[in-house]
């Protein structure tokens, strides 16, 4: 039986008894809220930290834009972007969460330290889910109709809240079969990725839909 109430990643067991605050670190130059901030990882580890100062309780760092029709960048540019920021972190305690849809750079980021792999795509790549179930993270499955570069070009579903609801769900299995515990999921709808204003007004009403 799972306890609804805990969350557990590697190294931590968060309790969800009360929401978390995620803080939001995009090492990149293009990010939407962030992009340029942080222009080296002092700047970006300072950040980090006064993020858990004023209440997060996780900090994501992304080292690849996910905004609409942003480019793509290499593993090896993301790796080089987030893994000092990350084994900072990680190494003051704290629970360290990175936004990655390729497999590699997550491995090498749970071996820095990140407890959770945070994949826009949704683990739709079987070697990521292989790669956390075997590193022990925690992950975020999340919802994306087509790509960063795409997705908001004309969003379409049948039902928006049915259609989310079953790729999360099969994405969800395909994580427990890969050999990730139940505990350790989490996912996310994906609230402006592929989506128009009235999509994600309808998955905000019927959040329930989801538990």
């Amino acid at each position: 039986m799972r306890d609804a109430a805990v969350w557990r990643v590697k190294g931590h067991e968060l309790s969800l008894s009360n929401p978390i605050v995620m803080g939001i670190l995009n090492v990149t130059p293009d990010s939407f809220s962030d992009g340029g901030s942080y222009p080296d990882v002092d700047a970006a580890v300072a950040a980090g930290r006064d993020m858990v100062a004023a209440g997060a309780g996780i900090v994501d760092v992304g080292g690849e834009s996910t905004r609409p029709h942003s480019e793509p960048v290499d593993a090896d540019t993301e790796r080089s972007r987030v893994l000092p920021v990350v084994s900072r972190l990680a190494a003051e305690g704290v629970v360290v969460s990175v936004d990655t849809s390729k497999p590699e750079v997550a491995e090498d980021a749970i071996a820095a330290g990140a407890a959770i792999v945070n994949d826009v795509t949704g683990l739709r790549s079987k070697q990521m889910a292989s790669v956390c179930a075997e590193g022990g993270a925690g992950v975020v499955i999340m919802h994306m109709q087509g790509t960063p570069q795409t997705m908001q070009d004309d969003p379409t579903y049948e039902d928006v809240v049915t259609d989310v609801a079953s790729f999360l769900a099969g994405q969800s299995l395909a994580a427990l079969e890969a050999g990730i515990p139940i505990e350790s999921i989490a996912i996310d709808p994906g609230i402006g990725f592929g989506k128009t204003l009235d999509h994600n007004l309808e998955l905000l009403r019927h959040l329930n839909a989801f538990t």
